[in-house]
Order: C-alpha cells, then sequence, then structure tokens
C-alpha cells in the first residue's frame, strides 16, 4: 500500500513551529533578570538571528519576594521554638541540633534544605557578613560545623550545643564563616 502523504507534517510547517516555539521561549526568559547574547544568523540564508539566554537560577530563586517570604517564615518558625532542648541529631519539632533547627525551620516554610551544616553551606547564594538580611543562613567555623539563622541586628538563632536550649546569641561570639540566602 502506498504512504499517505497527507498526514505527514510538512518541512515548512514543522520549522514555522520551531521557531515560534523559540519565540515564545525566548520572550518569557526576556521577562527574568540575566544575559541574552544575540547570536549571528548560522548560514547561507538563514531566515534571522537568535538569541542565546543564559541564566544563574539559584541566585535568581533567592532574590524573588517569594523566597523573601519563605526566609521570613522560616526565621519566625525557628524563634517559635527559642527555650527548645539542644540534642544532636535532632530535628524536631521538639528538640534539635543546630543544622536541624534550620532544615525544620525551612522546611515548615516550604523550603527543603540538605540535613548538614556543611552541605547546608552550598546552597542558595553567598551573602557578605555586612548584608545579612533576616533569615540568611549563618555558618561557623573552619571547616564549617555550625549554622544558625540571621535574626537582625548582629543577633543569630540557633540550636548551639548540649545543655543550652535553642536560643538567640551574637553573631561575632563564634568564628564567622560565610552565610547564604536561600
Amino acid at each position: 500500500m502506498p504512504e499517505d502523504r497527507s498526514t505527514r507534517p510538512k518541512p515548512a510547517l514543522l520549522i514555522r513551529t520551531l521557531i515560534v516555539a523559540a519565540s515564545a521561549a525566548a520572550a518569557t526568559f526576556a521577562l527574568l533578570p540575566g544575559t541574552a547574547t544575540p547570536q549571528a544568523p548560522a548560514g547561507p540564508g538563514a531566515a534571522s538571528a537568535s538569541v542565546v539566554i543564559t541564566r544563574d537560577v539559584q541566585p535568581l530563586a533567592a532574590h524573588t519576594p517569594a523566597a523573601g517570604a519563605a526566609r521570613n517564615a522560616a526565621l519566625q518558625n525557628a524563634l517559635s521554638r527559642l527555650g527548645a532542648p539542644y540534642r544532636w541529631g535532632a530535628a524536631g519539632p521538639s528538640a534539635f541540633d543546630c543544622s536541624g533547627l534550620v532544615v525544620w525551620a525551612f522546611g515548615t516554610a516550604g523550603v527543603p534544605l540538605p540535613r548538614t551544616s556543611r552541605a547546608q553551606s552550598t546552597v542558595g547564594t553567598p551573602v557578605a557578613k555586612s548584608d545579612l538580611r533576616p533569615g540568611d543562613l549563618v555558618f561557623f567555623y573552619r571547616p564549617v560545623s555550625h549554622v544558625a539563622i540571621y535574626v537582625g541586628e548582629g543577633k543569630v538563632v540557633h540550636a548551639s550545643t548540649a545543655g543550652q536550649p535553642v536560643k538567640i546569641s551574637d553573631i561575632d561570639r563564634m568564628p564567622f564563616s560565610g552565610a547564604r540566602r536561600v
């Protein structure tokens, strides 16, 4: 039986569909901050130039209004646990270690994070100590072995050590290692 060519897509239609889809994607990405680099037409007879758009997704996500609301919610969650006992390996809601408090506070706010302070120190975007905002993660010691959540005015909330409940401390009480915004 001969092949029915009427049901096969035409090459011109396929090319048009691809151009429309690429244009729609470019228009969508153009609404987000990033870098757009015009590219020359592919070769002789090429119809138009294309645009290559690059994004650094992690920093973009860390600076959206929704991310700010999540950081604030996480901070409020952690502050609600002031006085809860420290227990190594605990991730709440009744007892915590340092990274467990952060995992619980952010997780309850809808932001999943890795379990350990060292792993947490690799997510989000780096923040200078002078640029800290409430809800930023603050890391201590080298290598990183402690994490807290910045409260503001040089204070952090954290689960510090055995025998000490979740509390607020001065940021300069421990050797600062770095900070991240998630």
